[in-house]
């Protein structure tokens, strides 16, 4: 078996763990400490966030999406794929180690999605462009760590208190959705969603087109 080479390690602002990025033959992975945050071969469960989005907001004119985390850019390109020429899609980005990666050793994964015109880069915590704005958004997709708890960076926690819930709330546009990604199910969010105000769905979703792990998507509306 080819073994996994090590090629590069960033760190996470504030209290976070380091991430390592993996690469074995054609295959990365990125890795905080033993865990697997990642997997170029695993794409299922991201890519139906864009798809789900697109579902509910997908025909308004002008829709405005905010991607919490880069990663392997399967969400982007998944969003990119299915909105309109007149979408506008923001990728927040903490790590700037991981923009890096996406234009150095894992190009050949994120393609062009980078430089299409409705991208913009916000590097910096995915909670800034949602605290700033009232009814900025017409969804909101979360993926910055494993689930609601936060993982690789405590500071995630945040997100998903209520008054983080109140925030995405605020930053969304009536009938938007905010979408949370986890590997696991978590019964105390999704109650902690509903008391937020949201009209709350719970989708179980494959790590890989149908098959693999299953993981959660909690597909929140504001009313």
């Amino acid at each position: 078996m080819i073994p996994w080479q090590h090629l590069d390690t960033a760190q996470v602002p504030g209290d976070g763990e380091n991430l390592r990025l993996m690469r074995r033959g054609t295959e990365f992975s990125i890795m905080t400490g033993g865990i697997e945050l990642m997997n170029s071969r695993l794409s299922g469960s991201e890519e139906a966030m864009a798809a789900l989005a697109f579902e509910r907001v997908g025909q308004r004119p002008r829709a405005r999406v905010l991607i919490g985390g880069l990663g392997m850019g399967f969400t982007l390109r998944a969003a990119l794929a299915a909105f309109g020429a007149d979408a506008e899609i923001v990728v927040a980005e903490l790590v700037p180690a991981v923009v890096a990666w996406a234009r150095g050793p894992l190009a050949d994964l994120h393609g062009a999605s980078l430089d299409d015109p409705r991208v913009s880069i916000h590097q910096g915590d995915v909670g800034e462009p949602i605290r700033a704005g009232e009814a900025a958004f017409d969804a909101i997709l979360l993926d910055v760590d494993n689930g609601p708890g936060g993982l690789s960076r405590k500071e995630n926690d945040g997100l998903y208190s209520p008054t983080g819930l109140a925030a995405a709330k605020r930053a969304l546009r009536p009938g938007g959705v905010l979408e949370v990604w986890s590997s696991t199910r978590d019964s105390a969010f999704t109650q902690r969603l509903k008391r937020a105000g949201y009209g709350v769905e719970e989708i179980g979703v494959r790590a890989h087109k149908g098959r693999g792990a299953r993981h959660v998507i909690w597909m929140a509306t504001r009313p």
